[in-house]
């Protein structure tokens, strides 16, 4: 395969992890956020609101990593009160005006939340360890114009050696309330010893093995 250069916007990354993998194949990539970015390289971050960044230029491809907050079947507990307050319409809405967005190549990033029956099913789930981190977490992609990326949950392709990537370690407690056994990936509970600010970005970054995955393949013509 050739490599076509493009000019990639990834939406709502703080942490240009997919923004520096295509970066590596000499792709215009820029990430963007409202916030300043912790990957290391300004020069290649857009810190202004999504939808100023998507009309800046004339994009040929979106990666975006929407906020999950009030969509996330994680918070389902507060869901009553953020429907009634607006909080989980705000999100909603503005879901579908990224996937919508006018750019010929969209991947929008989740988490199993309501998405997938108010806008339709994902296109492909995927786990961090299907791609050589050794980490769980449930991530769901809508696709337009891209395939589902490729994977081999034993066979390293990319690097041509076998990996036998493990699932991670998991964090395990004692609900105090319902005094039942709760589990939780151990990347995911470290997170709560932090800040709310660094929890945020802790649990939105992208595993690196995706981030790669993400600019090798869809990268690549």
């Amino acid at each position: 395969m050739g490599i076509i250069l493009m000019k990639v916007l990834i939406a709502c990354e703080e942490s240009q992890a997919v923004c520096k993998e295509f970066r590596k194949l000499g792709h215009e990539a820029f990430s963007n956020d409202i916030i300043e970015c912790s990957g290391g390289f300004p020069e290649w971050h857009l810190q202004m609101d999504i939808f100023e960044a998507i009309n800046l230029k004339k994009w040929d491809m979106m990666i975006a990593f929407p906020p999950c907050t009030h969509l996330a079947v994680s918070g389902a507990a507060w869901f009553e009160q953020k429907r009634k307050d607006g909080r989980q319409q705000q999100g909603i809405d503005f879901f579908l005006k990224v996937v919508n967005a006018d750019i010929p190549k969209i991947a929008v990033e989740n988490p199993v939340g309501i998405m997938s029956k108010l806008y339709r099913k994902p296109d492909q789930i995927i786990q961090p360890y299907y791609f050589g981190d050794e980490a769980q977490k449930t991530t769901c992609l809508w696709l337009k114009n891209l395939k589902p990326l490729y994977h081999n949950k034993e066979i390293n392709l990319f690097a041509n050696v076998v990996t036998h990537c493990g699932k991670g370690e998991m964090y395990e407690w004692i609900n105090k309330k319902t005094g039942k056994l709760k589990q939780q990936p151990l990347w995911y509970a470290h997170a709560w010893t932090k800040g709310n600010n660094e929890q945020s970005k802790i649990r939105s970054k992208t595993f690196p093995g995706i981030a790669k995955a993400m600019a090798d393949q869809w990268g690549k013509n």
